[in-house]
């Protein structure tokens, strides 16, 4: 019992400290660095390497691990916080203050001299830990950059796609730490509703898009710590992108609202691409298609096809026509899926071959 009551105490410690994460990175972040000397900076390097260390003696363990993950996140940290956000910490530590103006030029310099040369160097992940720093500094430079107008051919821009390829990368990682689907879905879905919602949308069509184009894997084909060539590794990541892509989905899918404001969001033929490459998106984007199909009734004295509630009908007859015509332009499987659920439509409908009687005949006839 004694000693079941010390080891109780001495976790519920090591948990009190972890709970002091957030402040750490938060202080990083802020102008009270201008305060810092060389003395503050190696303490708060100490403490993120201990927090490091506590990532690599805790993460075989999940009961402790998920303990660890709840506290952290008790505080509602922004960004959202998880337990292999222990594992690098160093990391994350090191490149705040490296965007942080406002830390003393002494305490600038010890910064670049631990970073440069970390305790232990030679050995184990450490000396990657600048390489990292370099990459994400120069990703975030580059997310800084103005807006430019998207590109008049389909697919994301330049800047949409490394916010896709960082999603991804992230997601790669989580699934190699924490390994469980829901834990991974719990993370995304934290990561995406931080984000405005057209922009979250966008990110997770490119990041779907990159998958499919082979760019999604493309980091798993550098060299490995060791400067080897690293095929096995990237076969193993093109294997996993699978995974990764069902997460995508199962957030995307997940919520009939969210989904269906994705598909409001998105150009035409973007949907089709996406419909094109995932069956679990095209079914339940025909779906939400014929949903909005529904709503539509003729008016003879138009003689048009018009929305018959204002607050139901989300599209038009003419965007409805469009978003099919382009499903109908896609690959042969998904243009074979499209004409036979109009034709199933239309049969469910009354099967008639006159115009204005069914919108599902009159799509068949201009598709």
């Amino acid at each position: 019992r004694s000693t079941l009551r010390r080891q109780s105490c001495a976790m519920e410690g090591v948990l009190g400290q972890v709970e002091q994460l957030p402040a750490l990175l938060a202080v990083s972040r802020s102008a009270l660095v201008r305060d810092w000397d060389s003395l503050t900076l190696d303490r708060a390097l100490e403490w993120a390497r201990y927090f490091q260390h506590l990532y690599d003696r805790f993460r075989a363990r999940p009961q402790l691990r998920e303990a660890l993950g709840r506290r952290l996140r008790r505080s509602k940290p922004y960004p959202l916080l998880s337990f292999p956000t222990l594992g690098r910490c160093p990391q994350l530590l090191g490149l705040a203050l490296l965007e942080n103006r406002a830390l003393p030029p002494a305490a600038c310099r010890r910064l670049l001299r631990s970073l440069l040369q970390p305790p232990g160097a030679g050995s184990g992940p450490e000396p990657r830990g600048l390489e990292l720093l370099a990459r994400r500094k120069a990703a975030a430079r580059l997310l800084a950059l103005p807006r430019r107008p998207p590109p008049r051919s389909p697919g994301p821009e330049a800047q949409l796609q490394a916010e896709a390829q960082l999603l991804l990368s992230r997601l790669r990682e989580e699934r190699q730490e924490v390994g469980e689907p829901a834990g991974q879905l719990q993370w995304l879905g934290g990561v995406l509703e931080q984000l405005p919602q057209p922009r979250a949308f966008e990110v997770v069509a490119a990041a779907l898009a990159l998958l499919k184009q082979g760019r999604g894997t493309e980091q798993a084909g550098d060299t490995d710590r060791d400067g080897s060539s690293s095929l096995d590794g990237y076969q193993g990541s093109a294997a996993g992108d699978g995974c990764t892509a069902g997460l995508l989905l199962s957030w995307l899918l997940g919520n009939r609202e969210r989904f269906s404001a994705f598909c409001r969001c998105l150009p035409c033929s973007y949907l089709a691409f996406l419909a094109g490459h995932y069956s679990q998106l095209s079914r339940s984007y025909l779906d939400l298609l014929t949903c909005w199909g529904s709503h539509l009734h003729y008016d003879p004295l138009q003689g048009r096809w018009v929305k018959s509630c204002l607050d139901k009908a989300e599209v038009s007859w003419e965007e409805l026509k469009e978003r099919f015509s382009c499903l109908c332009q896609g690959s042969a499987p998904l243009k074979e899926q499209t004409q036979a659920a109009l034709k199933l439509l239309r049969t469910q409908d009354g099967d008639f071959k006159v115009c204005g009687l069914s919108v599902w005949t009159d799509l068949l006839m201009e598709v």
